[in-house]
């Protein structure tokens, strides 16, 4: 398994277990938010992933590689919760997940988010951007349709940008390449604005 595949699979779990899965036992909300080196909690507890660390609000930075993700959150002073209660298809894994995060693989990743982020910011100005746990994607949604960035999942092992019209009947031409829609590695697009705006274009052209 390559580091990156390695890397965004333990970065998923303390996601949710971590950061998401306290804050919502606290604030009731799942949505976490992109940093410029990671992402990280918009509410209690303070907590921000920022390249191969955890980083707690009086500013102490645990490291997580070869880590379990039950001694991260202890060091953390929070308790791994799990949010299988709030959705089914999440990361799968538990308190007793062993971290491997690549500092090269992770500044990919971390990337590729801070490229989506802005790209959404600038196509949907009005709509609020939210990185979300269950799939571990930042994304927007407008006009019945979801856009935006993946680390990567079972579908393209890499990160990808996506467009997900909510209907997909008719779909067609080569811009659908993807059960859900479109997807394109991250590496190959030099406009992320225009991605989205043609995905909205040809989904509403139908």
């Amino acid at each position: 398994m390559s580091d990156l595949v390695t890397t965004r699979i333990s970065l998923h779990a303390l996601a949710e277990l971590v950061l998401a899965g306290p804050q919502h036992a606290l604030a009731g909300r799942i949505v976490l938010a992109v940093k410029p080196n990671g992402f990280g909690t918009i509410l209690e507890p303070d907590l921000t992933v920022s390249g191969t660390e955890l980083v707690t609000s009086d500013g102490r930075r645990i490291p997580l590689d070869g880590r379990t993700v039950a001694e991260v959150a202890r060091d953390a002073n929070v308790v791994p919760q799990s949010l299988a209660d709030v959705y089914s298809d999440g990361s799968g894994l538990d308190e007793n997940h062993v971290l491997t995060v690549d500092a090269r693989a992770a500044a990919e990743i971390f990337d590729a988010f801070n490229r989506g982020d802005a790209a959404l910011a600038a196509f949907a100005p009005q709509e609020t951007r939210a990185l979300w746990p269950e799939h571990f994607d930042v994304g927007v949604t407008r006009n019945e349709a979801n856009y935006g960035v993946s680390p990567g999942d079972g579908f393209l092992a890499v990160p990808y940008a996506y467009v997900g019209p909510w209907s997909r009947d008719d779909l067609s031409g080569p811009f659908w390449n993807a059960p859900f829609g479109a997807a394109r590695p991250v590496s190959e697009i030099d406009d992320l604005v225009g991605f989205f705006s043609e995905g909205e274009s040809l989904a509403h052209r139908r």
